[in-house]
């Protein structure tokens, strides 16, 4: 999840100066029991001692989550700035935050949080013009924030919001529907839904569920057999209807959308992270709906953007690394017929729309937004211009409408709200953030590092102007490295005390993501993964290098796919980092696909029971199974969270009884779970400002940091 950056104003206010000095003695850990599991790959046993910490449901495991956060809690009360760090985040968290408005029938609809909700609200007004009113407050849902707004579909007409919600951050999802006139929630309720949008036609829609799981399995059992239903309003879930399934492949997913006049239902079908079939059917009777497959699968992408007639616009990147812009009938399966309407080019295409009578499409370059408009024909009409080098976020509009909006941030630059006009090509600022900053104060450079094997890496540097480069420099580095995901510039609050302490950010753009194409993605997947962690490991050593901080000084920080790069970085480098925080991270390399969605992943990753080779690669960098005993770490915080049913905490809790058993410094190893959270969405405010503040108190204690507060 992506937050906002604001920097600490220190003028005015009388200021408080600790000196932190970690403690040395050793830390006392629980004592985690040992078992005999062991499994064998290929005539190799591997040892399993932990294996037990994967039952979420056992009295075993609560117990020992307790006493490690006992003990972790313990360590943070110890930090004596921890609280007023904790107080200044609440104080600069507190202001108006606003979404990107989108239009449906008559209205307009957009998010706000007034400054700490926990949740932010729904709004709608009738007309632009019209006064905004309060349509769905999630804060309402439950006393501490744990229930969340997770998916939203409303009627082409306006008359009905289907919204899907999580609780305690799960990836499970119940559905309700609201009457937007009157407010009256329906009795129209489904359970059981996962990776799904909410996609309506007429008075009903389209959802993505699984059967029920067995009891006890619902946040670490494996998800099979994914099936997309038609929900009609004012009928039971056990009445809806059946639209597509696939009973000889239990793990695949399904994600049903339509275009924009809900003539073509659009199935995409996926068996990994990237790649995917597609199918198109072209609607009349619901009991009686006729898929065409235009797109096999797994090798390419396949996304419709919309229909011009009975032609569908689609992004791909067959034979297209980068991506392009293709029309073709919706029954035409033959990519040589499609006509290329946006060839590829040398910046990455990462979506278009039909907006007006434009077509608006959105590039990266280098990791920031660029975004062009064209005719229908494909051909170009102008660029939009944007306040900086930054990203673009929510460009909504509609094909009948000349009004569009859009959001904007950087990482000095807080995030804003603009209307735009489709027809004169003119942007208009609604939304400006209000939080104390200024951009004056701070430079941000990004610079083109080599690697191991010489391949040239993008890196945003952000800290204040003037900062002396002696290697002394408290530093942060974040990088993500996988599945096709761009890191791009953002404003981030939960970073401020850090930067505004004299703290470096450093975000490193790894092979694995998107920011340069699929050939980007690819270098860093499977038996190439380790160039991933080599690209993390070579920022480092550029910023050693190059006299922005030193080892002692260095802290390194990622999430999900991120935490497995923290984790395999920190054990095979350990001497490199002061400070480590593997955020949910994937742990265990040999059994991830064992539990919930993780079976999706191979397609980066690869599986232990593929083949040898696989299994060896896996083995040769799987975090949980490179700790060595003796080691001197780096002061870890592990952070995770009970709920998470997409990177289950089994992987954190078997790597931190691992890394706690083995440690052989005096660096703390600590562990923070979180209650009822999962992987980051929908997290409460509360919850986040008090991760922020534990997280943040750590780093800068373990760095030697001389943090200033104002004394109140």
């Amino acid at each position: 999840m992506k937050t906002k950056i604001v920097l600490l104003t220190v003028i005015g206010f009388m200021f408080l100066t600790q000196q932190c000095q970690p403690p040395k003695e050793k830390i006392k850990y629980p004592v985690a029991k040992k078992t005999d599991s062991v499994d064998v790959y290929f005539g190799k046993k591997v040892n399993d001692p932990y294996r037990w910490l994967e039952d979420d449901n056992s009295e075993e495991t609560a117990l020992w989550v307790t006493e490690e956060n006992t003990v972790t809690n313990a360590y943070l009360d110890k930090i004596p700035f921890r609280p007023a760090l904790e107080k200044r985040l609440t104080e600069i968290w507190n202001y108006p935050k606003y979404g990107v408005p989108f239009n449906k029938g008559d209205y307009y609809f957009f998010f706000k949080n007034n400054g700490v909700q926990n949740q932010s609200v729904m709004y709608i007004q009738n007309g632009l013009d019209g006064d905004p009113e309060v349509l769905l407050d999630p804060n309402t849902l439950s006393e501490d924030g744990t229930v969340a707004l997770s998916s939203l579909g409303i009627s082409k007409d306006g008359s009905y919001l289907a919204y899907g919600i999580s609780r305690g951050g799960s990836d499970w999802n119940e559905i309700y529907v609201m009457n937007i006139a009157t407010r009256e929630i329906l009795e129209d309720h489904i359970n059981w839904v996962k990776f799904s949008g909410i996609s309506w036609k007429g008075d009903g829609f389209f959802y993505s569920s699984y059967d029920e799981p067995k009891e006890g399995d619902e946040l670490s059992g494996q998800n099979q057999f994914h099936k997309v239903y038609f929900h009609q309003l004012g009928k039971s879930q056990k009445d809806d209807l059946l639209i597509f399934e696939d009973n000889d492949n239990p793990l695949r997913n399904f994600y049903a959308y339509l275009t924009e006049d809900e003539k073509f239902l659009i199935i995409g079908e996926t068996e990994s992270t990237s790649g995917n079939a597609l199918y198109a059917a072209k609607l009349n009777k619901l009991t009686d709906i006729k898929f065409t497959k235009i797109a096999e699968g797994f090798d390419y992408d396949y996304n419709v953007v919309d229909n011009i007639g009975d032609e569908l616009l689609l992004i791909t990147n067959h034979k297209a690394p980068n991506k392009k812009l293709v029309l073709t009938q919706y029954n035409n399966s033959d990519p040589t017929k499609w006509n290329i309407l946006i060839p590829e080019s040398e910046n990455v295409l990462e979506g278009a729309s039909l907006v007006g009578e434009l077509l608006f499409t959105q590039y990266l370059k280098d990791a920031s937004s660029k975004a062009y408009f064209y005719n229908i024909d494909g051909s170009f009409v102008r660029e939009l211009e944007l306040p900086a080098i930054g990203t673009l976020s929510g460009f909504n509009g509609e094909k009948n409408k000349n009004t569009a909006f859009y959001g904007f941030t950087s990482f000095t630059f807080p995030s804003s709200v603009y209307k735009f006009d489709v027809a004169n090509g003119k942007s208009a600022l609604m939304h400006s953030s209000e939080v104390d900053f200024d951009p004056e104060k701070y430079i941000t450079n990004q610079i083109f590092y080599e690697s191991k094997d010489g391949t040239k890496v993008p890196m945003f540097i952000i800290h204040k102007k003037g900062l002396k480069m002696d290697g002394n420099n408290p530093t942060m580095l974040y990088a993500y490295g996988g599945f096709n995901i761009s890191l791009t510039p953002s404003f981030s609050i939960s970073r401020s005390a850090f930067i505004e302490q004299g703290g470096i950010y450093v975000m490193a753009n790894l092979r694995g993501g998107g920011e340069y194409g699929e050939e980007w993605h690819e270098a860093g997947t499977k038996l190439q993964k380790q160039n991933v962690f080599d690209d993390f490991i070579y920022a480092a050593k550029y910023l050693i290098k190059n006299k922005y901080t030193s080892s002692e000084k260095l802290a390194i920080i990622g999430g999900s796919n991120g935490g497995l790069l923290v984790g395999a970085c920190m054990t095979q480098q350990p001497e490199l980092f002061k400070v480590a925080i593997p955020i949910v991270g994937v742990m265990d390399m040999l059994r991830y696909h064992n539990f919930t969605i993780g079976w999706a992943w191979a397609s980066d990753y690869g599986r232990s029971d593929d083949d040898e080779e696989m299994f060896k690669y896996l083995l040769g960098y799987s975090p949980l199974h490179n700790i060595k005993k003796g080691v001197n770490y780096p002061a870890t915080l592990a952070i995770t969270a009970d709920h998470d049913d997409r990177v289950v905490p089994a992987h954190t809790f078997k790597f931190m009884a691992t890394l706690q058993e083995n440690n052989g410094g005096k660096n703390p190893v600590l562990v923070r779970i979180e209650t009822k959270a999962g992987h980051g969405a929908g997290k409460p405010t509360t919850k986040q400002i008090s991760e922020a503040a534990d997280m943040y108190s750590f780093i800068m204690y373990n760095l030697g940091m001389k943090p200033k507060f104002n004394d109140q």
